[in-house]
């Protein structure tokens, strides 16, 4: 387990780069914290099942032993079956990020599974869940922890999708998402 001493100085870094690039970054204690907020959100974003409202979530470690269906329940028009229709219909994509990148505040997923990139890039608001403990200080951190054999498609976010044309008008959300969510959770199963 990370100390507390490692985490702190990480995550205060990550999080003032995040937040200076336009993403919105909570903090949570435990996974149940982190998914009260989660549910909290979808609903206050008016999540509902018709074309352009649902929540699509890509299959993760966080989401062992949850029960899907109560959350369905829950949240109806919350789906777990990834599809590239599905996401393109999407409001919001949920997905689980395998790093952090401090100085720059930039997310980092082996992304070697379609649906996690469907729902990190289709819909208009991405919700990306981290471990604290797995958001390190540099790039030559981030990349002694991947592992090349295993990740075959590395992707790394920060913040929303930004875009400038030639007259230099910022354009957010024109190739991915406008609003990113990261939800860093320091107690995440199986995780720091």
């Amino acid at each position: 387990m990370i100390s507390e001493t490692t985490i702190a100085p990480c995550f205060s870094t990550f999080r003032s780069r995040a937040e200076a690039v336009s993403a919105e970054v909570h903090r949570f204690l435990t996974q149940a914290d982190a998914l009260a907020f989660i549910l909290q959100f979808l609903r206050s974003e008016d999540v509902h099942d018709a074309p352009n409202f649902r929540a699509v979530w890509a299959d993760c470690p966080f989401l062992e032993g949850i029960d899907k269906g109560a959350l369905c329940v829950s949240v109806p028009g919350l789906v777990f079956d990834v599809t590239r229709e599905g996401c393109a219909e999407a409001k919001i994509g949920i997905s689980q990020m395998d790093w952090g990148k401090a100085d720059t505040g930039t997310l980092v997923q082996d992304a070697t599974q379609v649906e996690k990139r469907l729902v990190s890039t289709l819909p208009l608001i991405h919700i990306a869940l981290i471990a604290t403990g797995k958001i390190l200080p540099d790039l030559p951190s981030v990349l002694t922890a991947i592992d090349p054999r295993q990740a075959g498609y590395i992707s790394f976010i920060t913040g929303p999708s930004r875009t400038a044309d030639i007259e230099r008008v910022l354009t957010i959300g024109v190739h991915g998402p406008e609003r990113l969510i990261i939800v860093a959770v320091d107690e995440m199963r199986g995780e720091g």
